[in-house]
């Protein structure tokens, strides 16, 4: 794990204990998980990690259906489907499954 990684463990689980002991409203905690997570996906836009980057606006959609209630079917179906998919991308970027789309070659092929 890097630096990255445990700014964004600490970052979960400081919210997920304030949101414990204030008991926010839906809507409240459905704005810092997404500001959180925006924050964490342009990190990693800047650091070049594309795929991650991308995994992580994809749980930007889910703190966002968050704020709308999960008693909902589609928006726990779009919850789901959105974590499923970043976890996608971020785990395929990581491991270096997806392809380098996001760099451009010289032409002589550098």
């Amino acid at each position: 794990m890097n630096r990255f990684d445990w700014v964004a463990v600490v970052g979960f689980g400081a919210i997920v204990a304030t949101a414990t002991v204030a008991d926010l409203e839906a809507v409240v905690l459905s704005a810092l998980l997404g500001g959180f997570v925006l924050s964490l996906a342009l990190w990693r836009f800047s650091a070049g990690h594309v795929w991650e980057a991308l995994g992580w606006l994809a749980w930007v959609a889910s703190a966002v259906a968050l704020g709308f209630g999960s008693d909902r079917p589609l928006v726990l179906a779009v919850f789901l489907a959105s974590i499923l998919f970043g976890l996608g991308l971020q785990l395929g970027g990581r491991l270096e499954l997806l392809p380098d789309v996001w760099t451009a070659e010289n032409e002589t092929g550098e």
